[in-house]
């Protein structure tokens, strides 16, 4: 093998060992528990989450699965912000984006932006959120969603200028509505980087932004 071929080979070697390693760690941390092997617990959350998703345990659930009560708690919460948030569930997506991005959490992401994009989201504003960059052109709900989520994720808090625009625009309620989308998917995001679930073969990782 001439010097450059091996040179080329190694440095392929060298970058697949690592994302071998990976999926053989999320594999090893909280592997998928077979539907026979679930005890009575897991059975029964499992049957609840069937009946109202319409289909088994997956993606973040199928981690939080070792722990029947918190799955089932968490898939309730999610069947009203997922889909009845009182800001709406295109807005939501945004947030969510939002999310997934914050905690570079792969799965997150590679569910979410088509479904954003779908609802609405322009792919310009998916594109400056992958990149972590603040979109160019938005919506003045969009701006006013993203200006809450973006100070509340990244100090800790939201301004009363902020707060004021989220309250006028969506009422308190909407306002609670809005920081407990965050919330919830932080929590998702949070099980899932802990897990190191993998996302599917087709998926494409985020880009790694300084910390």
């Amino acid at each position: 093998m001439n010097p450059f071929r091996r040179a080329l080979t190694l440095a392929a070697f060298s970058l697949a060992l690592p994302l071998a390693t990976a999926a053989a760690q999320a594999q090893d941390r909280l592997p998928t528990i077979p539907p026979k092997d679930y005890s009575p617990e897991q059975k029964q959350a499992a049957e609840a989450f069937a009946q109202a998703r319409g289909k088994p345990p997956f993606g973040p659930f199928e981690p939080l699965m070792y722990s029947p009560e918190v799955m089932t708690l968490a898939r309730s919460m999610g069947d009203y912000l997922r889909f009845k948030p009182k800001i709406g569930t295109t807005l939501s997506e945004l947030v969510i984006l939002m999310t997934a991005r914050r905690w570079t959490q792969d799965y997150e992401w590679y569910v979410h932006a088509p479904i954003a994009e779908k609802a609405g989201i322009a792919p310009e504003i998916i594109a400056a959120i992958r990149d972590g960059r603040r979109p160019a052109k938005m919506s003045d709900d969009e701006t006013i969603v993203y200006d809450f989520t973006a100070e509340l994720q990244d100090t800790k808090r939201v301004s009363d200028a902020t707060f004021a625009r989220a309250e006028a625009r969506f009422g308190k309620p909407g306002v609670v509505d809005l920081a407990a989308i965050s919330g919830y998917y932080t929590f998702l995001a949070m099980e899932l980087n802990a897990a190191r679930y993998a996302i599917p073969a087709d998926g494409k990782p985020l880009p790694r932004l300084p910390e």
